[in-house]
């Protein structure tokens, strides 16, 4: 059974950072792809940064330049280093992870006051 839980959200001003971490466990073979998504209430959930497993970051549109999304292989953890944070960027953002078939985390709330 794999496993993924995310901490770091919080209330946080526009303008300011934040660091989402997420701990991967559990059996798996190999990891092909990791990232992160958000989701706001409403809305259809969002794949906002993503790494696949030998090759370079994506990002989508709304987050380019200012999220950066990371592993640490050795650890199994994901990471989503978040700058420059809008008001539209508070959703619950959740953690995934792409093995023979796609696992996701709880998710943690990420609150951007004006």
């Amino acid at each position: 059974q794999v496993r993924l839980v995310e901490s770091g959200g919080d209330l946080v001003q526009a303008g300011g950072s934040l660091r989402l971490s997420c701990a991967v466990s559990g059996n798996f073979f190999s990891i092909n792809a990791m990232g992160w998504y958000r989701q706001v209430p409403g809305k259809q959930r969002e794949l906002i940064a993503a790494i696949v497993t030998g090759g370079s970051a994506n990002y989508a549109n709304s987050v380019k330049g200012r999220f950066t999304v990371s592993r640490d292989n050795d650890k199994n953890m994901v990471y989503l280093q978040m700058s420059s944070l809008k008001p539209e960027d508070t959703a619950l953002y959740i953690c995934w992870i792409a093995t023979i078939v796609d696992h996701w985390g709880q998710g943690t709330q990420v609150t951007v006051s004006s």
